[in-house]
């Protein structure tokens, strides 16, 4: 069992930063793979971006390339997004989740991961 609480979101105008934490707990951490997705209001929850195990490598939304960044600290047992020139689009609650998948292909999609925090909402306005 994994235990995943996400913090760090809040409002914050066109063109600003944010910066998205979730901690885990229970279960080795490194064991798996990160990922955090979003659900925007009136829309289904998407993928966001998701870090290997190891954090050597990342993945990302078209949408969120180069404005987003994931990383993550196995001994500390967290994993964070950066979130950088932020658009009115960003607006949604986000999620990070856990996957025991190692396939990359597997991480975009959500049944792919088995635990999930309880979200933070990051507004961002005009």
């Amino acid at each position: 069992q994994v235990q995943l609480v996400e913090s760090g979101g809040g409002l914050v105008q066109t063109g600003g930063s944010l910066r998205l934490s979730c901690a885990a707990s229970g279960r080795s951490f490194s064991n798996y793979a990160m990922g955090w997705f979003r659900r925007a209001p009136g829309k289904e929850r998407e993928f966001v971006a998701a870090i290997t195990r190891r954090g050597d490598m990342t993945f990302y939304a078209d949408s969120v390339k180069g404005r987003l960044t994931i990383s993550r600290d196995n001994d500390k047992n967290t994993v964070t997004l950066q979130m950088n020139s932020l658009k009115p689009e960003d607006t949604g609650v986000y999620y990070c989740g856990a996957t025991g998948r190692y396939v990359s292909s597997a991480f975009a999609r959500e049944a792919s991961y088995a635990y999930w925090g309880q979200g933070t909402q990051v507004t961002v306005s005009l």
